[in-house]
């Protein structure tokens, strides 16, 4: 074992998924896995087989469809947690069982109603019993970062002891600061006999810290990072695997290497952005849409004289094409077909076929067609399938006129039309929508969103309807904002029970 690889345990799938609305189907995540494969990941966290049906069988299918990353399935101290594990990974030809109890003192009193004893016993037992099943073992102390380092170097111990190959030390709630956190690491290495086990870094990113910590984590010791594309996760995120790996091939004097193919790190951002709908921000570091930009003049008078100036990283170095080219209405299916290819999507002939008529549809709106757009329409035909469709959308509104839309849907291949008014040319569409989907719902959230700029521009319409005691998520994009919304809403429909 090379004493300084850094080896890159990815959640996209498992605490990414988690984030309400970015659900994924089994085909969706076996998409997600080989592309995290062809990136280099280590460790592929699959799922919590025990959670749901849909968990354990996307952990059976990923561990099929995937060679060389270790395959994990997330536990809790349970026994029957771990059986529902071991049973999901059984086609893996590499498996890991992630285990795993709270260890501050708030989850041990309040959580769990239990003594910091009982907690290591549950841990060590919950090690052992994992082990009759794989070789490869990973314990986290959940809440590691709020708790005592000399009772959380107990623990890590015990459960070394005990079997576990892999210790993740996760700051559950963002809270510690760097130098907290890699002394807390530094600690541990100093006071465990880790044997041949080493430690891991899960770090959340609610104070902005997620990198930081994940980095002062590294240098003090810790050999795994847990992390995810785009830094996608429950609350304020997780994180952002492409970060690590930049950050690592940037500082040649951190002294650390891994096994990232960074040249992939584009594609599988936008595959992920893509199917999660859930936009990347402009701003964001490495994969953002102005990562690479500069509007200063100076910093373009800087670039254009040497480009190290004002960028300390390549842009293909992530897989960010220079010289992309440029999609129109005269674009034909191989200009399409290479920008899918580019941004990790390999569409069959049928498919790509849809895609492209749907591209010169767009293409005749807008004078040109972006990396997000295309997305979006790769993402549009997955709809084909819904039990509700929309067939058109008619709606007239201005300066002292009533707004009102004439809808037409298809129903399971029956169709039906209605009229209504409104506040606004949205109101009335969705107001018309209602009438003929007699279900009582309301709205939560309406988010809008542009891709790029321009009155031309595909607005993404995220949108939040509660129906009998829950609440659907749904997608739309399109040029018209209004027909997009209620795209929208029809995809919310399309998800009740």
């Amino acid at each position: 074992m090379d004493k300084n690889k850094v080896y890159f345990f990815d959640t996209t799938l498992r605490d990414g998924e988690q984030v309400p609305g970015c659900q994924l189907n089994t085909v969706e995540k076996i998409q997600v896995a080989k592309a995290l494969e062809e990136l280099g990941v280590d460790v592929i966290e699959a799922g919590f087989p025990i959670s749901s049906p849909g968990d354990f069988k996307s952990v059976e299918e990923i561990s099929k469809a995937v060679t060389w990353p270790t395959i994990c399935a997330l536990t809790r101290a349970v026994q029957k947690d771990i059986d529902v594990a071991a049973d999901a990974l059984k086609y893996a030809k590499h498996k890991r069982i992630h285990t795993g109890i709270g260890t501050s003192d708030s989850h041990i009193k309040y959580k769990f109603n239990s003594t910091r004893e009982e907690i290591i016993e549950r841990a060590v037992a919950a090690v052992k019993y994992a082990r009759k099943f794989v070789d490869d073992v990973e314990f986290y102390a959940e809440d590691a970062g709020r708790t005592e380092n000399e009772y959380l170097a107990q623990v890590v111990q015990a459960v070394v002891k005990a079997g576990a190959t892999v210790v993740n030390i996760p700051d559950t709630t963002g809270y510690c600061l760097p130098s907290e956190y890699g002394a807390k690491i530094k600690y541990l290495i100093d006071h465990v006999d880790m044997g041949d086990a080493i430690l891991s870094t899960h770090c959340h990113n609610d104070l902005g810290m997620a990198t930081a910590n994940t980095m002062a984590g590294l240098l003090n010791g810790a050999r795994q990072c847990e992390v995810t594309i785009n830094g996608v996760g429950e609350r304020a995120g997780n994180t952002a695997l492409e970060e690590i790996a930049m950050i690592i091939r940037s500082h040649k004097d951190v002294d650390l290497v891994t096994d990232i193919n960074t040249k992939k790190i584009y594609s599988t951002s936008r595959m992920v952005s893509g199917l999660m709908n859930m936009p990347v921000q402009a701003n964001k570091a490495i994969v953002g849409r102005n990562a690479f930009a500069h509007s200063s003049g100076i910093h373009q008078d800087g670039v254009l004289k040497n480009v190290q100036t004002y960028e300390i990283i390549d842009p293909k170095d992530v897989g960010i094409d220079d010289n992309s080219i440029v999609l129109t209405a005269r674009s034909g299916h191989a200009a399409l077909k290479y920008r899918l290819e580019v941004l990790g999507i390999k569409p069959d002939e049928a498919k790509l076929d849809e895609i492209y008529q749907q591209f010169l549809k767009l293409a005749d709106k807008k004078k040109q067609v972006t990396d997000d757009d295309i997305l979006v329409l790769a993402g549009a035909e997955r709809s084909g399938n819904a039990h509700v469709k929309l067939d058109f959308l008619q709606v007239t509104s201005g300066k002292g006129i009533r707004p009102t839309a004439c809808i037409g849907l298809d129903i399971a291949g029956e169709k039906f039309e209605a009229a209504a008014q409104g506040n606004g040319p949205v109101d009335a569409a969705i107001n018309a929508l209602k009438s003929i989907i007699k279900r009582k719902m309301t709205i939560k959230e309406f988010t809008i969103q542009h891709i790029t700029k321009g009155s031309d521009d595909t607005a993404k319409i995220h949108l939040q309807v509660e129906h009998g005691g829950k609440v659907y998520y749904g997608f739309g994009a399109n040029t018209d904002i209004v027909t997009g919304s209620v795209e929208a809403y029809i995809d919310c429909i399309n998800k009740f029970n």
